[in-house]
């Protein structure tokens, strides 16, 4: 979409609606353009929508994983295992291991993983909040469940060494049964079947 836009207001909309993740500018303008046979009442509740999620998402106390309340409904579930932790990237991946029904305990979710190259260190991510849950909590066992990159495996044999000082039963998901490097993007079959052969952090 090289030529100029006839109006600089679609111009800006557009964009805007470009700087999402894998919207390309020819589908930015077919949405914007869509959106202007809306009603203002549909503009509006469009608009309003997006600016409450900015203004009153909150992160569980516990796990980190988005939250309208303080305490997530996964963690406040009593029907959870809340001696049993998955640690988790990112939100995606909780919303990814859900997703395979085969887990009932809780999670922590440490927003990121450590990558030097980008800046990212321990410090930066949730960890010594995880470790302040571990100290004060009977956990049974902490399963690690990263992405298989670099950044993943660097920062589960950084967890790992934390995390045995609290918990002897640290494991990870199982490979080599079509799971790929994102957990986000793994079929629900293959990254449940992981989870149920979870295998000892040490022997992985």
């Amino acid at each position: 979409m090289e030529n100029p836009l006839p109006s600089k207001y679609l111009q800006q909309a557009v964009e805007q609606m470009a700087s999402l993740p894998s919207v390309g500018k020819r589908t930015a303008l077919r949405l914007v353009l869509h959106m202007l046979k809306w009603d203002a009442s549909q503009v509006k509740e469009f608009g309003d929508t997006f600016s409450h999620l900015h203004e009153r998402i909150a992160y569980c106390k516990k796990c980190h994983n988005i939250s309208d309340t303080e305490i997530c409904s996964i963690c406040a579930n009593p029907k959870r295992n809340e001696n049993l932790i998955c640690i988790v990237e990112s939100v995606q991946d909780v919303l990814a291991v859900e997703a395979t029904l085969q887990y009932n305990g809780v999670y922590h979710v440490l927003g990121g993983v450590i990558a030097p190259l980008e800046g990212i260190g321990p410090g930066d991510l949730t960890i010594e909040l995880l470790m302040e849950r571990l100290a004060t909590q009977d956990i049974t066992e902490v399963i690690i469940a990263l992405n298989g990159n670099m950044e993943g495996e660097t920062t589960a044999y950084y967890l790992y060494k934390r995390i045995k000082e609290y918990c002897d039963n640290v494991s990870t998901l199982a490979r080599g049964i079509g799971f790929s490097d994102e957990l986000e993007f793994t079929d629900e079959v293959s990254l449940g079947k992981s989870i149920i052969n979870r295998t000892p952090f040490e022997k992985a």
